[in-house]
């Protein structure tokens, strides 16, 4: 090696970045100076533009029961995100250098135990029990460069702005869910106001639901659902749900719900406001276990789907496509911050005070 390539691959290798670290087993992250990441053949270099605090994220920074189980340490966190390709490794040949992308954070296919998974070889990636995900089990978003399997890149359209490309997981999130029943003139129960379930409440409308009620106990969130969606929001702490049904009209209870809250008082108060027959999406996760009253569920014939992330990569498809043809999913986006504030910027999600906050890491 000559003393010129040399001295560049030292330059290469000393190369460092900010990125928001999970540095402790303990409450709080920190804004580091870290090596960047190397490239791999089949993988993208991208320089992040902006990234988007999920409730994840939050869960990281208190350093809960679920977070010390699941993340380890040190890790750069973050899974939502936007931003530009950098560099393209030797055998990608579909993306290139100054390409717009957003991507998939669960990383599949893994060959762990000497072949693919049963669900990857059927084409069912997101089912993949193999499945790792970025900014949780892997090196995440928050920060100036994040590498990622070209297969997992999303190219980004002019029509979406980089500020909702990096709410698109999220998003890809309440699509798989709203896209899991037909809803087209039924009756549309949402618990749990956060940005997910807006954006459900959001997209059920847009498709053609009839009526769509959210519920929460969040006066903030509430009037954000309110503001940004045609839904009938409802604090379920001043009002009830069979009040609000039958002021529109309906009679015998709500055809479809999704649950977004993990909250069991709220999954209790959908069970009883559901038709005979009807269909819920469960996509918020409990924070403990929690008791079912079984025999309802039973006697009322309702059916499950659970959810987790986005069918890989349909649900992107079907995303852009909905943005496309008009849903404003900009609405939810209610706070930006250098990456620098980032203490503000959790401060303002663990308060229940925003929809989507996005980190800007230009």
């Amino acid at each position: 090696m000559t003393e010129q390539a040399t001295h560049a691959s030292q330059t290469q290798t000393c190369e460092t970045m900010r990125a928001l670290v999970k540095a402790r087993a303990a409450a709080g992250l920190e804004l580091q100076q870290r090596a960047k990441p190397e490239l791999g053949e089949e993988e993208i270099l991208v320089r992040v533009g902006k990234a988007s605090i999920c409730g994840t994220d939050l869960h990281i920074w208190n350093w809960d029961e679920w977070a010390a189980r699941t993340v380890p340490v040190p890790l750069t966190i973050g899974h939502e995100w936007s931003g530009e390709i950098a560099q393209v490794g030797a055998r990608v040949s579909h993306l290139q250098s100054g390409q717009r992308v957003s991507g998939e954070g669960h990383i599949t296919g893994s060959l762990s135990h000497g072949s693919l998974s049963r669900m990857v070889r059927a084409g069912r990636r997101h089912l993949d029990p193999e499945t790792r995900g970025i900014g949780v089990n892997l090196d995440g978003a928050f920060a100036d460069y994040l590498v990622l399997p070209a297969s997992n890149a999303v190219p980004l359209p002019e029509s979406v702005s980089d500020e909702v490309g990096a709410i698109l997981d999220p998003f890809g999130n309440a699509v798989h869910a709203v896209l899991s029943f037909n809803l087209v003139g039924e009756d549309v129960l949402i618990t749990g106001a956060g940005p997910i379930g807006i954006l459900a409440a959001m997209l059920a409308r847009h498709i053609g639901a009839r009526h769509v009620v959210i519920t929460d106990v969040n006066p903030y969130r509430l009037a954000l659902a309110g503001r940004v969606a045609d839904v009938r929001p409802v604090n379920v702490a001043e009002e009830s749900l069979d009040a609000v049904s039958q002021s529109l009209g309906m009679r015998e209870g709500f055809d479809i719900g999704i649950e977004m809250s993990g909250a069991p008082q709220a999954f209790a108060q959908m069970t009883e406001a559901m038709i005979m027959g009807g269909k819920i999406a469960l996509v918020g996760i409990p924070s403990a276990p929690q008791q079912v009253d079984w025999s309802q569920l039973i006697f009322k014939a309702l059916s499950f789907k659970c959810i987790y992330g986005r069918e890989i990569f349909e649900t992107w498809y079907k995303a852009i496509a909905l943005i496309e043809s008009g849903l404003p999913v900009e609405r939810v986006i209610t706070h930006r911050f250098a990456a620098e504030e980032y203490e503000q910027a959790f401060a303002q999600v663990g308060a229940g005070e925003c929809g989507k906050v996005i980190l800007n890491w230009l």
